[in-house]
């Protein structure tokens, strides 16, 4: 169960939409969208240069091993790091790019034509608002489910451009087939085989969250996504286009401004891995901000639990601790269904819920 249903989520205002015709005005910021007093509450350092992980040099046997440490090292420390050589085709990369930015600049009647349902996250729209008083973010996204490919619900994808559905296809294959790769060696680091870890995954259950942050004026008055940490195992984020906004909370409380290098995923480990880890990797807080004349556009390709399987530390991480298990196990199923019926825009940590 990638994301159950939510019960409802309340309809809100097209962003994209509202900053075409606010941006000329000269108008405030509309009330829902002014966080100036969060925005502004922590210092934000510039250019932060998250560990480099090489994908090339993690598979080839003669360098490997030094790359493991490297890889365990921002895996246990960030939570976050870059990956390069990864080995996506650069052409998957470019038409996928090139579909999701067509998609944005569709006529607003055309994108609704795969808007969600009352119910459900999936589709085109916004997500998380449970209140008429909530702060919004600046932006509007489209969810998708992917993988397993028998799970997924057409009604909810883009019919344009027509080439959207290949492009995303070819794109959601090779970023399970990264993802694969990358949760072998994190098993070795955490000193469990493999197969113990993969296991939770099976057909590896993926989701894509594409969001589309426009630009706005006032930017140091709102938020493009609201403080959070992910959900799943472990999210590779493509860039779209060039304009940074990602930033982390590291430990020094401050907020971090992540440069991505060209060519690169950013990836970061999520709550459910930071569990099964029994916290030796970290799921890091982070959150958005938006640039003041340009658009920003990413697609995050989360992967997720099978959703029979119950998350919580490995038994032979608890074991080899010395300090016993940092979280407790629960239902999967559970385990989503109350990160989906949470407000984020309060910065609560999820994964509060379950530390020991």
């Amino acid at each position: 169960m990638a994301h159950p249903k939510t019960g409802g989520y309340l309809p809100v205002p097209n962003v994209q939409a509202l900053a075409q015709t606010w941006n000329g005005s000269g108008e405030l910021v509309p009330d829902r969208y002014v966080r100036t007093e969060e925005a502004a509450a922590d210092e934000v350092v510039a250019r932060c240069e998250l560990p480099v992980v090489d994908l090339g040099r993690l598979l080839d046997p003669r360098s490997s091993k030094e790359q493991l440490v490297n890889l365990g090292y921002a895996c246990q420390h960030w939570g976050y790091f870059q990956l390069i050589n990864h080995g996506v085709p650069e052409e998957v990369i470019r038409d996928v790019r090139r579909d999701i930015a067509e998609f944005f600049r569709l006529p607003l009647e055309a994108k609704k034509a795969c808007a969600q349902l009352p119910d459900d996250i999936q589709g085109y729209g916004q997500g998380f608002v449970f209140s008429e008083t909530q702060k919004l973010d600046w932006a509007d996204m489209i969810y998708l489910k992917l993988r397993p490919v028998e799970s997924r619900s057409m009604r909810f994808w883009p019919a344009q451009p027509p080439s959207l559905r290949g492009s995303v296809d070819r794109f959601s294959a090779a970023a399970a087939e990264v993802t694969a790769s990358l949760l072998r060696f994190m098993a070795a680091d955490m000193g469990v085989q493999p197969e113990r870890l993969l296991e939770k995954f099976g057909a590896q259950p993926q989701t894509m969250k594409v969001t589309y942050y426009p630009p706005c004026r006032l930017a140091g008055d709102v938020l493009g996504l609201s403080p959070h940490t992910d959900a799943c195992a472990l999210t590779l984020l493509l860039h779209v286009n060039d304009v940074p906004g990602l930033q982390i909370r590291r430990d020094d409380g401050k907020w971090h401004a992540v440069e991505p290098l060209e060519g690169a995923f950013v990836v970061n480990v999520g709550d459910t891995l930071e569990m099964l880890s029994n916290g030796k990797y970290k799921s890091v807080e982070h959150r958005v901000a938006v640039h003041p004349d340009e658009e920003r556009i990413s697609a995050a390709m989360f992967h997720q639990l099978l959703p029979n399987t119950t998350v919580g530390p490995l038994p032979e991480l608890v074991k080899g601790s010395g300090g016993g298990a940092r979280y407790r196990s629960v239902d999967y199923a559970d385990f989503m269904k109350q990160f989906f019926s949470e407000r984020h825009d309060k910065g609560v940590r999820h994964l509060d819920h379950y530390r020991m």
